[in-house]
């Protein structure tokens, strides 16, 4: 691979990335973004107030007014709603209350260990397809995924005598473009759920209430194979190809970090990947734990007359042990973390725990004041009737040019994949898709939660190739250790590889679900009723 020098005349590569650069610079950041469009709303609802626009909702039989928001009821709505608006945000409890638990078992380092403890018995030629599927199933720890795993791969690839970039690249790219799916239920599962479960408790008929597991069986499949192609693609593609373009595989200031990992800089390389006793011990203790909890809730579910059972004795589409998925996951995740911490020293007394839950949450803090705003924006959106007439007009007029079926799902998919380019948050982007696309394809027979999981697919697949994605920057920062003279353009080229496959395959698998009609997860088809 070439790299061009400052002096060297941009090519086409560095004239479109530099146009996405501009185009993605000019948007606002995604709080002012969303005070925009609240804005936009309110002067949109108030004129069309004054026109007298109206919906009819299918199965009403009344008409639905569009109602302004600087009219005098609006400015009560506002007045009085705002708090409400906020703590009523339906991610904000669920992703909180997760992150509690992830956070702790993050802080104690029980995740970076596992993830040590699966490189490290992986052998040379299997080492790509475990990165490939640690990667895919790394949003279990948020956006620290994009830091921890690239680096703890090189170190893993170089050990092994195999080219540490390819591991650098294809962890991020495996981490970014498989973020919305993983075997794990994770923290964006509650996330998206609460938005869906938002928007759709607007409209009379809203499906079938989602979950964090409505799409685990989708994304149990898209895990598998994402991961499989991952590791196919850096051992296939990028690995040769850095080899036959002289790409150098060994870092060029080792001793400016003589010193080792500067917990300080996000960007600093851990200095090995191996896992102490210590960190076993944790590990054993972490797995006891988790088969007691396990265990303790078979117990619970299985016992006749459990009360997590529904008033038939079972458990779908809706009952107790399905509302209980937040704890279920805070538990799997919390005790585990707790007696790892005990075991491995990383929680000395009592007070470390309550410090280090502090932590994860305030690396929430910026979710916290963004989930202000879109809780602002998605109430707003539901109180003028905007979104539904937009899901009424929208469906009446795919309905006019026939596009109802498989065609409209895929369109929506390509649209949310180009929208990522620019809106690289998938809490803002689905909350800004979201508020139309649901209630027009529920109205169109699908289930929010079949909807939900089409949005995953461009919610991660094209994020690796934008430069609007922060940690393009921390991915950037990790090969100039190698080659000082790489920029944006060189990481995005090597990103592009796995862009096309991951969108086509999740296409793919998106497709067997709709053709098949097989459940998203537990309780949830593709079409209402089903």
């Amino acid at each position: 691979m070439t790299t061009a020098s400052p002096s060297a005349p941009p090519g086409a590569l560095d004239k479109a990335l530099d146009w996405i650069e501009r185009a993605g610079n000019r948007l606002p950041e995604p709080f002012m973004l969303f005070v925009l469009l609240t804005l936009v709303v309110a002067v949109l609802s108030s004129a069309m107030e004054a026109f007298g626009v109206s919906v009819t909702i299918p199965g009403e039989n009344e008409v639905t007014p569009i109602r302004g928001a600087f009219s005098g009821a609006g400015l009560e709505f506002f007045f009085t709603g705002l708090a409400d608006n906020f703590i009523g945000f339906p991610p904000l409890r669920t992703v909180v209350t997760i992150m509690l638990a992830v956070g702790l078992a993050e802080r104690t380092g029980m995740l970076a260990a596992l993830i040590r403890l699966a490189f490290s018995r992986a052998p040379r030629w299997l080492l790509p397809y475990a990165l490939g599927f640690i990667g895919v199933s790394g949003s279990v720890m948020a956006d620290s995924a994009f830091i921890i795993i690239p680096p703890l791969a090189a170190i893993v690839f170089k050990a092994a005598g195999r080219h540490p970039v390819a591991g650098l690249i294809g962890g991020f790219a495996a981490v970014g473009a498989g973020y919305s799916t993983s075997l794990l239920v994770t923290s964006l599962d509650a996330l998206l759920a609460g938005i869906t479960n938002g928007v759709a408790a607007t409209l009379p008929v809203a499906g079938t209430p989602v979950t964090p597991i409505s799409n685990y069986f989708y994304n149990a499949v898209s895990s598998i194979v994402l991961s499989l192609i991952a590791g196919l693609i850096i051992d296939r593609v990028v690995e040769p190809g850095l080899v036959r373009s002289g790409f150098p595989d060994t870092e060029l200031d080792d001793d400016d970090r003589a010193g080792g990992h500067d917990a300080d800089d996000p960007t600093a390389e851990p200095t090995s990947a191996t896992v102490t006793a210590a960190e076993r011990r944790g590990i054993r203790a972490a797995g006891v734990a988790l088969l007691v909890v396990v265990a303790t809730v078979l117990v619970l579910v299985l016992v006749p007359g459990s009360p997590l059972r529904n008033d038939t004795g079972g458990y779908l589409p809706k009952s107790p042990l399905l509302d209980s998925v937040v704890t279920l996951v805070f538990l799997a995740f919390f005790v585990p973390a707790l007696f790892y911490g005990i075991y491995a020293g990383t929680i000395r007394r009592g007070a470390d725990v309550p410090l280090l839950m502090g932590r994860a949450l305030k690396d929430l803090s910026g979710f916290i004041v963004l989930a202000f705003i879109l809780g602002q924006f998605i109430a707003l959106f539901a109180w003028t009737n905007i979104g539904a007439w937009l899901a009424v007009s929208g469906a009446e007029l795919l309905e006019a040019i026939g596009l109802t079926g498989y065609p409209a799902i895929l369109g929506f998919v390509v649209l949310a994949s180009l929208l990522n380019l620019f809106v690289v948050s998938g809490s803002s982007l689905w909350t800004l898709m979201a508020s139309v696309f649901v209630p027009l394809f529920l109205l169109l027979g699908y289930e929010p939660g079949f909807v939900q999981g089409a949005f995953r697919v461009g919610d991660a697949a094209t994020q690796v190739m934008t430069p609007l994605n922060p940690y393009m920057i921390v991915l950037l920062t990790f090969v100039r250790r190698y080659q000082p003279n790489a920029g944006l353009g060189t990481v995005i080229a090597k990103m592009v590889p796995f862009v096309v496959p991951f969108w086509v395959a999740w296409v793919l698998v998106l497709t067997v679900f709709y053709a098949f009609g097989i459940p998203m997860g537990p309780g949830v088809g593709v079409r209402i009723g089903e």
